[in-house]
């Protein structure tokens, strides 16, 4: 009764696993998973999925759904399909913040990262000695945007006691004073400057963790071979600090592109719209002109256009990983 039968195939006991199925518990098991740790993933995972659905799914689904109708503030919806699509490119007006969203997005981007990779670069030849003059432009990179705008428009103001128009005023040449954010021709400027200043941290700590981790055999060999230090920094240092960049690019470039606090506190769209990106158009023609629909529908071009940025650095992260 209690004993087992060999089978004729493999010799081994009736009660034994087969080869193939001891295979599998043994790369699982070499993987770190076991199957009785499903149960207690999906009770860690549901509570974590439901604030994600309730947060950014629902709100999601919700708004595409309202871009199809004609909503004109407690009027009944009315449905159109793509006529809020239609009407938004044939819009004089959003034609013209798209052209500002792109030359604010790719002029803070390139400001930031330019600036943050320069600064990287010295930074990274006097590590401790640069470390709190790092400190001071990172801790930029933590004040809100708003805050932000706020300072910004004590340096811009038009008036004498504008932190610029003063300091122009030191040299004797009153005439070059000017409403910065008034001005048509000076206002976008100000605010790529104001964005840009903010942008510039992340950049920097990113490039720099990126130089640092390079082999210190690297440098010392470059150096024992009669290398400069800006050769070092042209040949070395740059290009191997090119994963920092390219990470640094990607969140710049998505946080330009959703830019909103900066533009509502310094400029509220103006003056006559020539500040006005994507965001801040759909903030007022939802929320001041109460046309929803037409707001939802800027509001998933601008969804677009984050996927459109986002999606090639996912999958080069992907395949990087595998």
């Amino acid at each position: 009764m209690g004993q087992t039968v060999a089978t004729p195939a493999t010799g081994r006991s009736g009660s034994g696993s087969s080869p193939a199925a001891g295979g599998r518990r043994k790369l699982l098991a070499q993987r770190g998973w076991r199957l009785g740790d499903s149960p207690a993933a999906l009770i860690l995972l549901v509570p974590v999925l439901i604030l994600f659905g309730i947060a950014v799914v629902f709100p999601l689904i919700d708004t595409i759904r309202l871009s199809f109708f004609d909503i004109k503030g407690l009027g009944k919806p009315k449905f159109i399909g793509l006529g809020n699509y239609v009407r938004l490119f044939t819009d004089p007006a959003f034609r013209n913040t798209l052209v500002t969203t792109l030359v604010f997005t790719l002029s803070v981007t390139a400001i930031s990262v330019s600036l943050g990779w320069a600064l990287a670069m010295l930074s990274s030849f006097a590590p401790r000695q640069t470390a709190i003059f790092r400190l001071m432009i990172f801790s930029a990179f933590g004040v809100s945007e708003a805050v932000a705008g706020y300072m910004w428009i004590g340096i811009f103001r038009p008036d004498s006691a504008g932190l610029l128009n003063s300091f122009i005023s030191l040299f004797g040449l009153p005439g070059f004073a000017h409403p910065w954010l008034g001005d048509v021709d000076t206002a976008l400027l100000s605010i790529i400057i104001s964005a840009s200043w903010g942008a510039v941290g992340l950049p920097l700590m990113l490039c720099f963790a990126a130089v640092q981790s390079i082999p210190k055999s690297v440098l010392e060999a470059a150096y024992m071979d009669g290398a400069k230090p800006l050769s070092v920094m042209r040949h070395i240092m740059m290009p191997l600090s090119m994963p920092g960049v390219r990470v640094a690019i990607f969140i710049n470039l998505l946080g330009a592109l959703r830019a909103f606090d900066v533009i509502y506190v310094m400029t509220g769209g103006g003056p006559v719209r020539a500040t006005e990106t994507v965001g801040y158009f759909m903030y007022r023609e939802s929320m001041t002109q109460f046309k929803l629909g037409y707001g939802a529908a800027a509001t998933v071009i601008l969804l677009v256009a984050v996927l459109i940025v986002s999606i090639p650095a996912i999958i080069q992260r992907t395949a990087g990983a595998k």
